[in-house]
């Protein structure tokens, strides 16, 4: 029998199986011997010890699509970045922050704004129009008013999306009207993964259908720049692409070269100010590193 691991904890890894529900498995030796970990998100083959109490042995790991180290997940199909667009603002250097991790895992990004209720008009189109000119999908969502859930319904649909964004922008709200027509037994679900000493708050799976999941992820909550030189972060700028190759001087860092085609298209407004400027700021930030 296969299926999706939702959550892993304490030697303990629990299985959706579609059309069956959640089993509580424990890993084979195997794996410690390969020196193969289970992860959130991993395809799994499993063997039944019990039908009536849903417990099961973990026999095998199928193949991975892909794999994050921090947070420790597998087979994410994209990551849906939150923002509210008012209370709080959006920190557009932390915003970009996530938006260049997710390009350097090569994970495709769906932004989302939250309480549209709340926005100034035109602020909100201006920063819709930003980042859309960057090539992502922008959606704008009120939780508070239950507005745009169908839009995210759609995006999700059929995949496995990691929830990313700071505190307070309505993560939680959204999560929880997305599960609000959930098929499956969610009374299952919250009794077999919250209780006593698996309260811990780790990465899990959230299923709204069979073949869509939301990752829930303390790890997602703040990410940094790291492991990357300052010559990579131009290519985590997808709108930077088309002026690649048409500076002066090869190999331009975009930063104070003379005759740069990237500088020319921010002074042309072809791209944006705000991401140049948060562009120049990572590579600082990565410069002032290497000298410590």
């Amino acid at each position: 029998m296969t299926g999706k691991i939702v959550k892993g904890i304490a030697g303990f890894y629990y299985v959706s199986v579609a059309g069956t529900g959640i089993y509580e498995c424990r890993a084979k030796g195997i794996f410690r011997k390969e020196k193969k970990k289970p992860l959130v998100g991993d395809n799994v083959r499993i063997e039944i010890l019990d039908e009536a109490e849903k417990t099961g042995n973990l026999v095998e790991i199928l193949p991975r699509r892909n794999e994050l180290i921090r947070p420790a997940v597998a087979n994410i199909d994209q990551a849906m970045v939150i923002f509210a667009m008012e209370q709080p603002k959006p920190n557009i250097t932390l915003l970009d922050r996530f938006l260049v991790m997710m390009e350097q895992q090569g994970i495709p990004v769906v932004l989302c704004f939250n309480k549209q209720d709340l926005a100034d008009r035109q602020e909100a189109e201006q920063l819709e129009e930003i980042y859309r000119s960057c090539g992502y999908e922008v959606l704008t969502v009120s939780a508070k008013l239950e507005a745009g859930i169908e839009q995210i319904r759609r995006v999700l649909q059929g995949k496995t999306t990691a929830v990313a964004g700071p505190s307070g922008v309505g993560k939680s709200s959204i999560t929880n009207l997305l599960q609000e027509e959930v098929c499956m037994d969610t009374g299952e679900i919250s009794q077999k993964l919250k209780r006593g000493k698996h309260t811990t708050r780790h990465s899990q799976l959230i299923p709204l259908d069979d073949e869509t999941f939301l990752m829930d992820t303390p790890g997602f909550s703040s990410l940094f720049v790291e492991n990357m030189e300052k010559e990579e972060v131009r290519h985590f700028f997808p709108e930077f692409a088309p002026y690649e190759g048409q500076c002066r001087f090869q190999g331009c860092l975009h930063v104070s070269e003379p005759g740069c085609a990237v500088k020319e298209a921010v002074k042309g407004g072809k791209i944006a100010a705000s991401r140049y400027e948060n562009y120049v700021y990572f590579v600082e930030e990565l410069k002032e590193k290497r000298r410590y």
